[in-house]
């Protein structure tokens, strides 16, 4: 009667709702989650998750972030790991350390980092690139 498909998992099945970090809203500490995150606020510390983080306009960081994906529009200082996309908007300030799979910037962001690249299959060491 029911049959037992397998059918995507909605986030809230991986790991929960998206987590938020409004504007006006200050944090100093670490942050472990499952789920996505998006700040919009400013955090003083470190991020680690299996999702997205995504970083607002008025957003920033001073920490380390690791993550599968981000989008970045607001400001980041520190070191960035992700093992997925790196999706950085034309409003974007980078500063620090980036290990990155993939990136994408936007025309007008600002990235003044040490970027090294890698982790496809195919073996490579990655490229380090200096801006």
């Amino acid at each position: 009667m029911f049959s037992d498909k397998q059918k995507p998992r909605t986030m809230s099945e991986i790991g929960g709702q998206p987590n938020r970090i409004e504007k006006n809203t200050k944090i100093k500490g670490d942050i472990i989650s499952e789920a996505d995150f998006r700040i919009d606020g400013k955090l003083d510390g470190n991020v680690k998750t299996s999702g997205k983080v995504v970083i607002g306009k008025d957003g920033y960081i001073h920490g380390k972030v690791e993550c599968v994906n981000a989008d970045i529009e607001g400001s980041f200082n520190g070191e960035l790991l992700v093992s997925d996309l790196l999706s950085l908007k034309s409003s974007a300030v980078i500063e620090g350390t980036v290990s990155v799979s993939k990136l994408a910037v936007e025309p007008g962001a600002t990235f003044n980092a040490s970027c090294t690249m890698g982790g496809g299959k195919s073996g490579s060491t990655g490229n380090y690139w200096k801006f």
